[in-house]
């Protein structure tokens, strides 16, 4: 029956992501031994202050119907991270609380695109950007980058992206694949480009904003001329180990924040009551109660481009934050493996998986067909071993 689904649902990709880590699942309950290294999750629990608030919120019975777009004191304490994290002035009123980043994508995709509108996408890019934008009948443009300039968008490329029909730029820094971050001097010479077509928009996208190991995190919305036109998403998820949650935000011009609470009363209203005064407490803490898993992920990135460094075939480029590696691995493409020819990523991936019991993701569910992502999220042991099955097989 399921040609009797809409042809919306049937034209949507499945997030390779989730694929890839349903497929380990699957494979674990078959008792096979899988490292799995294709979630974008932090292997942390979550600190216990913000437990603490969670078990208090219950206490005090916050277990109603909560304000469509968050709790007041929610929104204040997402108003004071902007101005003490991110130097932007954002009132009430531009702030809407979603349930997870990705919602918080999904609204504004559905608020400012009509049919036909383009969105320029830096691929490698966020797995989710692409069918976000084919849902709100938009059309996702790619804009292919390369290893050898970390994955960054230079200026002439947005400027060959935009067309009369472009609508919006997303773009994700620290960016989920490739952990590329870009510098102040970047962001503003990609803003002297949109300066010059000013009825394009701008999703920033910074929910690894804290797991950022080069020195120092920008928004866009904070770069001469763009905070009118930006909007910058965030959440909990990664930085504060917070992904079951589910609570993201934005801030955003006034105007779109209110057509997101207005498409969000229809769809899912409020985000869950004790997550959001949980996520109070978070916001409020300083960034140095979660220092350590900064670090841990540092030290973790280091090591996996030292291991995979020693096999060959694999390129590598050094990631400034979030915690994934991106290695374009096209050496092995026509090559045949324990009889497996590997023609892409996802032979490539898919041949991980077989034989090395180890779960990636192929590059191409992110608009790079060249790379695989490996996510660091896990413990050190398991990426020694993942890494040694890895080298193993090939």
């Amino acid at each position: 029956m399921s040609n009797h689904l809409s042809d919306r649902i049937r034209n949507m990709s499945t997030s390779a992501t989730l694929a890839m880590a349903a497929k380990a699942r699957e494979l674990r309950n078959e008792g096979k031994d899988i490292i799995g290294l294709s979630l974008g999750e932090p292997d942390f629990n979550i600190p216990d202050f913000i437990k603490d608030a969670a078990k208090q919120a219950i206490d005090e019975n916050y277990s109603s119907y909560t304000p469509v777009d968050g709790y007041a004191e929610l929104k204040t304490a997402i108003a004071n991270k902007f101005k003490r994290d991110n130097g932007l002035d954002y009132g009430a009123g531009q702030i809407v609380v979603s349930t997870g980043a990705k919602q918080s994508l999904f609204n504004v995709a559905m608020v400012v695109l009509n049919p036909g509108d383009e969105v320029i996408l830096p691929a490698p890019y966020w797995v989710s950007y692409s069918d976000i934008v084919k849902l709100a009948e938009g059309v996702p443009v790619e804009v292919p980058t390369q290893i050898d300039t970390d994955f960054k968008m230079t200026p002439e490329q947005l400027e060959g992206a935009i067309t009369p029909k472009t609508k919006m730029l997303w773009f994700s820094s620290p960016c989920n694949p490739s952990g590329s971050v870009y510098s102040v001097e970047e962001l503003e010479a990609l803003a002297e480009v949109l300066k010059k077509h000013p009825d394009i928009y701008i999703v920033s996208d910074e929910i690894y904003e804290h797991i950022n190991f080069a020195g120092g995190h920008v928004s866009i919305a904070g770069i001469d001329g763009m905070y009118d036109r930006t909007v910058t998403v965030n959440g909990v998820s990664k930085a504060f180990a917070m992904t079951g949650w589910r609570i993201g935000y934005i801030g955003a011009p006034e105007w779109i924040a209110k057509g997101c609470t207005k498409l969000q009363g229809q769809v899912t209203s409020g985000a869950n009551a004790i997550a959001q005064r949980a996520v109070i407490t978070a916001l409020e803490a300083p960034v140095s109660k979660i220092q350590f898993m900064i670090d841990k992920f540092h030290e973790r990135r280091d090591l996996v481009l030292g291991l995979l460094g020693e096999i060959e075939g694999f390129n590598l480029n050094v990631p400034e934050g979030a915690f994934y590696v991106f290695p374009d691995i096209s050496a092995f493409f026509g090559k045949t493996l324990k009889g497996v020819t590997i023609n892409n990523a996802s032979d490539f991936s898919l041949y991980l998986l077989e034989h090395a019991n180890v779960a990636t993701v192929t590059g191409e569910a992110f608009g790079n067909p060249n790379c695989i992502r490996i996510s660091y999220a896990a413990s050190e042991a398991e990426l020694k071993e993942a890494i040694a099955r890895i080298k193993a097989v090939l």
